[in-house]
């Protein structure tokens, strides 16, 4: 398969790269320092990857960003952060890829753990992952020609835990290694509308 990776150059995106790479033809695209550059939030970058990269089988996107921080001095601003970024920059991704991708392709987005397990700081981060749960179940019934989609939704990343520790104390941290066989999942397997956890 031809699969175009989002966030290639993150923690999450050289992992699933790497664990893909050896059975299919990856390519390659984030913010920045990648093969090719896309802006989530901006609807013609993510349709000019499309055309420059031709046709694909699937896309993974593990890019966007949250905000962290308490709730008493939380501003729209900031919690806009993880609205315009993490949720509705992947939605628009997969909007534009169900007309663009090969029939029977998928798209595989990436949720996380705080949708269902909330910490303190961690409002921005909950209702993100929980809209973009919600929006991968509701996607799957409608998505044409035999898409499918699917969302990943780790814990706290071993490799993270130096950034992000301590927000999440008493959680058991997980290797982005073993966070990227569930994008193989997704995107080798046959499930559809499924939140995999990697907990």
């Amino acid at each position: 398969m031809k699969i175009l990776v989002i966030g290639a150059t993150g923690e999450i995106g050289r992992a699933v790269v790497k664990e893909l790479a050896s059975r299919h033809d990856i390519v390659e695209a984030s913010r920045s320092n990648s093969q090719h550059q896309v802006d989530m939030a901006d609807a013609a970058s993510i349709q000019n990857l499309f055309h420059k990269v031709g046709p694909v089988d699937a896309v993974v996107s593990a890019a966007g960003d949250a905000h962290f921080g308490p709730l008493a001095t939380m501003t729209m601003d900031q919690f806009q952060v993880g609205i315009r970024g993490k949720l509705l920059g992947q939605i628009q991704l997969a909007l534009i890829a169900q007309h663009l991708l090969a029939d029977r392709g998928s798209i595989t987005l990436t949720s996380g753990v705080l949708s269902t397990d909330p910490i303190v700081a961690g409002a921005n981060a909950s209702t993100v992952n929980a809209g973009i749960d919600g929006f991968v179940r509701a996607a799957a019934i409608e998505m044409p020609r035999g898409i499918r989609i699917n969302a990943v939704s780790p814990t706290i990343l071993v490799e993270s835990l130096p950034k992000y520790g301590p927000y999440f104390r008493g959680f058991e941290a997980v290797s982005v290694s073993r966070a990227a066989l569930a994008y193989s999942k997704s995107v080798e397997g046959a499930q559809t509308g499924q939140i995999y956890s990697v907990t």
